[in-house]
């Protein structure tokens, strides 16, 4: 017994198509020479993004009607990444744009189909993983040809009801990606909170309050590192192992100011363990990485016995300086407006030798100041990761909304049936004899044909 609504039907989507075509062929530019033309990136968040489209400077003119995109045409990706393989996007802009390459276009008969309906259908498709399952896989590309397209199966609604569905996903879609804009937002905001966060910590301004109403000592005094701090010491330069007994932290292990244990490498070798062992305390600073990301930092925290790799350094404090707060200074907009400033610079990496961190300047508060900072900083990034942690559940809710939607979509459940619409059945019934009726008349072969 099917499952289907009423008036709905099952059919492939080439059942739904008056065309699916190649592009435009032709070397392509993106400097703006020439006409322009879709390319694969131009796909993005299932719109044209014309920031990302490409030019071609020859062409053949008397062709240029033939590969023009108009409102209504579907560019569909068959040459992607396994995840990316399937995406698509409505052309739907008074803008010139044609046809170029490693796309296909696909026109939909407009009598049997909603364009809408069949962009959406396809990005349930691509949802439930079926264009990826059934493509053809090379190294890091996948493929899928016009007729494993043509091929896929879907439930077809009644015209109008695809035009009700069509315009409710529309509506809905439009909510949840204004969800997600809001979202998106919130990490800056997170992010900007805990760098001011430091900012006020190592300025002194945190703890102002605690100054006023503390009878400790409370006198702030500019100090170089070196004064405060001792053995600058390189990390190991042996190369290490996918396994053995003590873990060597790299600089990938550093990762907002903590340590990840994860994609750990080893080292077995005795002598190593002995020069390079860590000590809870001690801070890692990365001192070869992106201009971006050189100078970060962490603290070893003793978690388990490790050593550290060449491209960190290790810094060990005084009794004058609490570790927590040297990484608070180093991780703070001035900390890292420092290494900004000291970095030398190479290709694709940028450099801080030991001589240049033993040189870094900041204010140093007395210690009973530096453990109310470091208690207070804790306590205000403590709520920041449960934002963000409430932040990441709410995004990944989101991510289901859409394929959530399309499937409720598809089973006939988004919007109620009109016993009065024209069935799916009948729309294929028709299509099926107009096609008959153009198909072209085999000529008569063999002797009748003769006698004729």
């Amino acid at each position: 017994m099917s499952n289907l609504p009423t008036n709905w039907a099952s059919c492939c989507l080439g059942d739904l198509v008056e065309s699916i075509s190649n592009g435009m062929p032709g070397t392509q530019n993106k400097e703006g020479v020439g006409i322009p033309v879709s390319r694969i990136e131009t796909i993005a968040n299932q719109q044209i993004d014309f920031s990302r489209i490409g030019y071609i400077s020859q062409y053949d003119e008397s062709k240029l009607d033939k590969f023009k995109l108009n409102v209504g045409d579907i560019l569909f990706s068959h040459i992607n990444s396994p995840v990316h393989i399937g995406k698509t996007a409505i052309f739907d802009s008074t803008k010139l744009l044609y046809h170029g390459i490693n796309l296909l276009r696909i026109k939909v008969n407009s009598h049997i189909c909603d364009y809408r309906y069949f962009n959406y259908a396809c990005r349930l498709l691509r949802a439930n993983g079926q264009f990826s399952l059934n493509a053809q896989h090379a190294v890091n590309q996948s493929s899928l040809n016009q007729t494993k397209i043509s091929g896929f199966e879907i439930q077809l609604a009644p015209i109008r009801e695809q035009r009700r569905i069509a315009d409710k996903i529309d509506t809905t879609l439009a909510r949840v990606d204004a969800l997600n804009g809001r979202l998106a937002r919130i990490n800056p905001l997170l992010k900007r909170f805990r760098q001011s966060v430091l900012a006020a910590a190592t300025s002194g301004k945190l703890t102002e309050d605690w100054r006023g109403s503390s009878e400790a000592e409370n006198e702030w005094r500019s100090v170089s590192l070196k004064e405060v701090a001792s053995d600058f010491s390189y990390g190991s330069s042996a190369k290490s192992s996918k396994s053995g007994r003590v873990p060597v932290l790299r600089m990938g292990n550093i990762q907002d100011g903590a340590l990840d244990w994860t994609d750990l490498v080893y080292t077995s070798d005795p002598e190593e363990i002995k020069k390079y062992k860590l000590v809870k305390g001690d801070v890692l600073f990365n001192r070869t990485n992106s201009p971006e990301l050189v100078g970060k930092t962490t603290i070893f925290q003793g978690e388990q016995e490790a050593i550290y790799a060449g491209y960190l350094i290790r810094v060990k404090c005084t009794e004058k300086l609490i570790p927590e707060y040297l990484n608070y200074c180093l991780g703070s907009p001035m900390g890292r407006e420092y290494c900004w400033q000291v970095k030398s610079d190479g290709v694709s990496q940028s450099n801080i030798n030991a001589k240049k961190l033993a040189a870094f300047e900041f204010l140093l508060p007395p210690i009973e100041e530096q453990t109310e900072i470091v208690r207070r900083v804790a306590s205000l990034f403590a709520f920041a990761d449960r934002l963000e942690a409430r932040l990441q559940s709410a995004q990944t809710a989101a991510e289901c909304l859409t394929p959530a939607l399309l499937a409720k979509a598809f089973r006939g459940e988004l919007v109620p049936q009109d016993p009065n619409d024209e069935p799916a059945t009948e729309l294929l019934r028709r299509l099926r004899e107009a096609r008959a009726a153009q198909a072209p008349t085999k000529p008569k072969r063999g002797r009748k044909a003769a006698a004729a």
